[in-house]
């Protein structure tokens, strides 16, 4: 089995930068001459934290970094270092904090990204894009967040805010291609009525001017393998969702490469009637609840 590769630009990134922040912490404890023992009893911490945030293995709140600049007689260096984690935040949002005010204002911040993104490029291989997604089927997905991180359960609002969304689908001055795999189609992330009802949504939606929707079959060989989704926005920035953290990726390599990526996949995928075609038959088994056959 071949596995992602694990040094590609959008984790190197995000790592870098922690690294980076965790090395400047290290300097200016050191300039102080303390050791990270006598540091960790200034400020009451055990000493393993300050080893693990000088080497990256776990990243400073606001107040970690001005309690050690207080500590460490440094505090003209306060600025600078939170506008290193902010960067690195807004590269690195974990859902645990994303999440905190509840499922909502997350909407609401994607809703401000869409505004400004005139060429929406979508690939996902588990999952309908939330742009396309029924309110019963997003009310499913929405739903983990409360799972897995104890969020404010506001998932009425926040299903809203996402249909909410959707009317950019129908502006003349957006542009849509979404790929998927037919895999996204069959998997059972929701109840047998509920996924019925948005395979015919991705019919009717796929009919759309501006909207491009492709279907890669799972008789279709990959070249490139189709490891996780991704939002590609205009040429500004990639947007990764993994289990714990949402990543923005937005160097130049970065956007070069998921470009490049989504090239492969929509070379690969089934459009217009073909696509539809295989939605139908995926809906039909479903209907009839009998397995694809061997």
């Amino acid at each position: 089995m071949t596995l992602p590769p694990r040094n590609t630009p959008s984790a190197s990134s995000v790592h870098e930068a922690r690294s980076a922040l965790g090395k400047r912490l290290r300097e200016l404890r050191q300039q102080a001459s303390l050791t990270g023992t006598q540091l960790a009893e200034s400020l009451l911490w055990p000493q393993s934290k300050i080893s693990k945030l000088e080497t990256a293995r776990q990243t400073p709140s606001e107040d970690d970094i001005r309690a050690w600049t207080q500590a460490t007689g440094s505090n003209s260096q306060t600025d600078e270092l939170l506008t290193a984690l902010h960067t690195l935040e807004a590269q690195h949002a974990e859902w645990q904090r994303v999440l905190r005010p509840g499922l909502q204002p997350h909407q609401s911040k994607l809703s401000e990204l869409d505004a400004k993104t005139r060429l929406f490029r979508v690939f996902e291989a588990t999952v309908i894009p939330g742009l396309l997604q029924t309110a019963e089927y997003s009310r499913a997905r929405l739903a983990q967040g409360i799972i897995l991180f104890n969020a404010i359960n506001d998932i009425n609002e926040a299903v809203q805010a996402r249909m909410k969304r959707q009317e950019l689908l129908y502006r003349e001055d957006k542009r849509f291609h979404f790929v998927i795999t037919e895999a996204a189609l069959r998997l059972r992330l929701c109840a047998r009525q509920v996924m019925l009802a948005q395979l015919d949504r991705l019919i009717s939606l796929s009919t759309l001017p501006n909207v491009r929707l492709g279907v890669v079959s799972s008789e279709t060989q990959y070249v490139v393998g189709p490891w996780h989704g991704f939002w590609l926005r205009d040429n500004e920035r990639v947007l990764v969702e993994t289990f714990s953290a949402e990543l923005n990726l937005v160097q130049p390599p970065e956007i070069a490469l998921y470009s490049k990526i989504f090239e492969q996949f929509s070379a690969i995928a089934s459009y217009g009637r073909s696509a539809r075609t295989i939605i139908t038959q995926v809906a039909e088994e479903l209907a009839s609840g009998e397995p694809p056959d061997e």
